[in-house]
């Protein structure tokens, strides 16, 4: 037995442990402080990390950073990856090939879903039913049905599942939500969101060849199909498959999608329309270099634009959004906005003045040019994009402690997720697809609702059904 281990135990003989308050509601009744005075200083939460890729290794040096947490078991397939993870994280850490034995764990109190896409839904569904509570990385699914089933599983098993779109954590984006919710610009019009980069020529296309002996390849697929091993398919390059993710539609959509989510308090489309393909990028890739996509909300319009063969002019980043209002324009990302007025003209003087002006019978300009804005210009600065991720895991352990429900929480991270999947079956089957929010199905296309879930791979296809989900 470790030191570690000798002293919890010790401790647990003692006293009730942070575990105890956690599986059995206690921690419901208590805020951040009382639980710091109950548990005493030395109590911390151990957090399981599954997959130390980009985020994972993010939300690694986050979660050391905090005093009340402790990374304590980490799960990787490509044995390099674990031996950095080892390194960073240091101490007696419990590493793991297969997650289920770190989901098992009795040292581990939350689990971090830090994978590739196709993996988010079982493994968050998994620690669910196992007590423990979920950080999951976002696109929460890789399609619809996935995230229906993830919220009845936190809600049945009673855990905080925080997921990885942690701009709403952000000062300035809460201001942002705060000024446009009270009318600054008055009403919501349209929200564009753009997606900038050229990656010319692509990702070449290497043979498919035998994995790397020291990565788990089969573990790694789990329950996406079986594929012969490809260099482009696995690690970060996951995301240009089909298989695995839903290509920049899913990753960088839902988080532009989310902020627009959560500032205009939306469930849902009424309707989206999508096109694109790859076309310029020549490498063994399948998900667009691009695509554009339109979306019908109650009340407003959304465009996307996706180029991964074009840098073009991105004025607010990436994962940025200018929400359009009919007093005004806001630029919103994440090293902060800027607001814009409109300028309060006489209609009549601004068709008027279109080339030159008209001629006799057509509009003439009428005496007394305003200099007035419909409203006041504004700029903030203060968006720091590692601070956003920082208070992001702050909120996930506070909710740990508190019970109460995270700033990124699963429904409307589910609602999300599902416009970005809808514009890809626009997209595949060349159609509008019209959504009920409220059912959450496809309407009068029986051919685009098939695509709403996917099957999984044995022996992954009895893990779901041990779930209750069929």
């Amino acid at each position: 037995m470790n030191t570690r281990t000798f002293e919890r135990r010790k401790d647990t003989a003692r006293r009730l442990t942070r575990r105890s308050f956690i599986k059995a509601g206690t921690a419901a009744a208590l805020t951040a402080a009382s639980w710091n005075r109950v548990l005493g200083a030395n109590e911390r939460i151990g957090i399981g990390l599954i997959g130390f890729g980009l985020m994972g290794r993010i939300h690694a040096r986050n979660f050391k950073s905090q005093p009340d947490a402790q990374v304590v078991a980490v799960a990787e397939t490509y044995r390099p990856r674990m031996e950095a993870a080892a390194e960073l994280i240091g101490g007696n850490l419990a590493q793991y090939r297969d997650f289920r034995k770190l989901i098992e764990d009795k040292e581990v109190d939350a689990v971090v879903v830090a994978t590739p896409d196709h993996w988010h839904a079982l493994m968050t569904m998994m620690a669910c039913a196992a007590g423990k509570d979920v950080y999951v990385e976002k696109p929460l699914t890789l399609f619809v049905r996935e995230g229906r089933w993830m919220v009845d599983a936190a809600r049945r098993h009673k855990r905080i599942v925080q997921v990885g779109t942690q701009q709403r954590s952000g000062p300035h984006y809460q201001k942002a939500r705060e000024l446009i919710r009270g009318g600054r610009l008055g009403q919501l019009v349209s929200v564009q969101c753009n997606f900038f980069r050229n990656v010319t020529p692509g990702f070449g296309n290497p043979p498919d060849q035998d994995p790397p002996s020291d990565l788990d390849y089969e573990m790694w697929l789990g329950p996406a199909p079986k594929r012969p091993y490809n260099p482009n398919r696995a690690i970060y390059h996951f995301r240009w498959f089909w298989d695995y993710s839903g290509g920049q539609m899913t990753n960088l959509g839902a988080h532009s999608l989310d902020i627009v989510h959560w500032i205009a308090g939306v469930k849902g489309p009424t309707a989206v329309t999508s096109a694109g393909g790859r076309f310029f990028l020549k490498d063994n890739c399948e998900t667009p270099d691009l695509q554009d996509v339109f979306i019908e909300y109650p009340g407003f319009h959304t465009v996307c634009q996706i180029r991964e063969c074009a840098a073009g002019f991105d004025k607010s980043g990436r994962s940025g959004v200018d929400f359009q209002g009919n007093k005004g324009t806001m630029s919103l990302g994440r090293a902060g906005f800027e607001i814009v007025g409109d300028k309060k003209e006489n209609p009549t003087n601004i068709v008027a003045r279109i080339m030159g002006g008209h001629p006799v019978g057509g509009p003439q300009p009428a005496p007394g040019e305003s200099e007035q804005l419909w409203t006041d210009a504004a700029k903030d600065v203060s968006g720091d994009a590692r601070e956003q991720n920082v208070l992001h895991v702050r909120d996930f352990l506070d909710c740990i402690k508190s019970r109460k429900e995270p700033s990124s929480e699963l429904e409307s991270a589910h609602r999300v997720a599902t416009v970005c999947h809808l514009a890809n079956i626009s997209m595949k089957t060349g159609r509008k697809i019209r959504w009920d929010a409220e059912k959450e199905e496809i309407i009068g296309d029986a051919e685009a609702a098939k695509m709403l879930a996917r099957p999984y791979r044995k022996p992954w296809d009895a893990e779901l059904r041990a779930l209750g989900v069929s």
